[in-house]
């Protein structure tokens, strides 16, 4: 099987779908990467960061990612 664009495109929806799977306070706060209050104007760390953009993530590719996995679904059972 060789790389190319659609292999491309597949792991990138399998990562979104990783990402918007995970449930903040069942395994992230396990870890230590829960909700973290900080005051406004301080300096973001990358763990924060890193948290906004999971957030970001699963608010906005939450309803796409559904028509887009339904669409890879039948693409894949049309195309094999």
């Amino acid at each position: 099987m060789a790389f190319g664009l659609y292999s491309l495109i597949e792991a990138v929806i399998l990562c979104l779908n990783a990402v918007c799977v995970l449930h903040e306070e069942r395994f992230l706060s396990k870890i230590g990467w829960g909700t973290d209050q900080q005051a406004f104007g301080e300096p973001q760390g990358m763990k924060t960061q890193i948290m906004n953009l999971i957030r970001s993530i699963r608010t906005v590719m939450r309803i796409p990612l559904i028509g887009i996995n339904v669409v890879v679904i039948v693409f894949m059972l049309v195309l094999g």
